[in-house]
């Protein structure tokens, strides 16, 4: 049993639109939802061996306010990776570890939920996190596989789902 964790960055920073994409950071609502799911994914006890990253500002920004004792590590394919990257991003970069946390984005990330899940074992956290992924979202599975490298299509079980806005119901969506 290998334990999978998926975290979507927080909300980015939209004000400077000369930006480009990969270097917008975060807004002050994601740096506060970025912060609360970090104690949350704290207090949910699960010990990453292994965190995988987008390098993008948004990312290293959340990662930076959510987990600062983590060490990820930063790989280029999950900038704006499809879901079918990330699970091939895992099955090689897993290695020997039990539980590994990938922090990057969406629609990727949802993308992992549908392949991951069998429908015989979709369920009521499934049904959250598959109506939407939203910013620093926060899953988590079990995987019935031995190695990484055996991740495939409907061997996971979404276990944990949680938004910020489950935690701070100031932080729901914005009218």
């Amino acid at each position: 049993m290998k334990i999978l964790g998926l975290m979507r960055h927080a909300k980015s920073d939209w004000d400077d639109l000369a930006k480009r994409d990969f270097d917008r950071g975060l807004n002050n609502r994601g740096r506060k939802g970025a912060r609360l799911i970090g104690e949350h994914i704290r207090e949910h006890g699960v010990g990453w061996d292994t965190v995988l990253a987008s390098p993008a500002a948004r990312v290293k920004q959340t990662i930076e306010a959510a987990l600062p004792d983590a060490d990820p590590r930063w790989i280029e394919q999950l900038y704006l990776a499809s879901g079918e990257t990330i699970l091939d991003t895992i099955s090689h970069e897993g290695g020997g570890d039990d539980c590994v946390l990938v922090v990057g984005h969406n629609p990727g990330l949802q993308e992992v939920l549908f392949e991951l899940v069998d429908p015989r074992n979709e369920n009521a956290l499934f049904d959250e996190a598959s109506a939407k992924f939203p910013t620093a979202a926060f899953a988590v599975f079990e995987c019935n596989i031995d190695d990484w490298s055996e991740l495939q299509k409907g061997c996971g079980t979404l276990v944990h789902f949680a938004r910020p806005r489950d935690l701070d119901p100031e932080l729901g969506p914005e009218h």
